[in-house]
């Protein structure tokens, strides 16, 4: 009971401290806006011109195959780098098609650029197996970045298997995290 009474006193404290709202204006207060949103951005979907920073560059954009505009920053696509994979696959997933049809384009659009795409897996299975699994998860994302425009010689593969984990984990979010394909820009206009 003694051990508990000190953690009981500092989170009484905390949620106190929390619930002040004193110093923050009536307008920023979470419980006026009504519900919580997430910033489309961070859902990877276009940022409407209205909730764009004044830092964020508004003349780079391409359009989708659905014509949906997709933010560019000025180099060229830079907000999707990685492409991640279910557990034993190499498909590519739906969700990436957007990011991976601007990478295309932007190479179509820029001859001189080269990427490499670094296929990896989890630690889990043989390192033959992963080798061969980050080969085609890297072949996969090639293939879509070549059919949005991108010429062939513009895209080579690497295959990492399990060598360069993200997350070092033992764990579902860390096997999650490392079974990807990154897209890496080597040479750019």
């Amino acid at each position: 009971m003694r051990a508990t009474l000190p953690a009981t006193l500092l989170l009484s404290a905390l949620l106190t401290a929390c619930a002040s709202t004193s110093d923050i204006p009536v307008s920023k207060h979470i419980s006026q806006s009504g519900a919580l949103r997430v910033h489309p951005g961070l859902l990877g979907q276009p940022v409407p011109a209205e909730l764009q920073g004044e830092g964020a560059p508004a003349s780079a954009v391409a359009k989708a195959t659905d014509d949906a505009p997709i933010k560019m920053d000025e180099t060229g696509l830079r907000t999707q780098r990685s492409v991640y994979f279910d557990l034993d696959n190499a498909a590519v997933k739906a969700e990436f098609e957007p990011a991976l049809q601007a990478h295309g384009r932007y190479l179509a659009s820029h001859p001189a650029a080269q990427v490499r795409i670094e296929g990896n897996a989890d630690e889990r299975g043989p390192a033959g197996y992963n080798a061969r699994l980050g080969q085609k998860r890297a072949d996969n994302v090639r293939q879509a970045i070549i059919s949005n425009g991108a010429a062939e010689k513009q895209v080579r593969i690497k295959s990492l298997g399990e060598l360069r984990p993200k997350l070092k984990g033992h764990d579902e979010e860390s096997w999650a995290e490392n079974r990807r394909a990154d897209v890496v820009y080597e040479k750019e206009d």
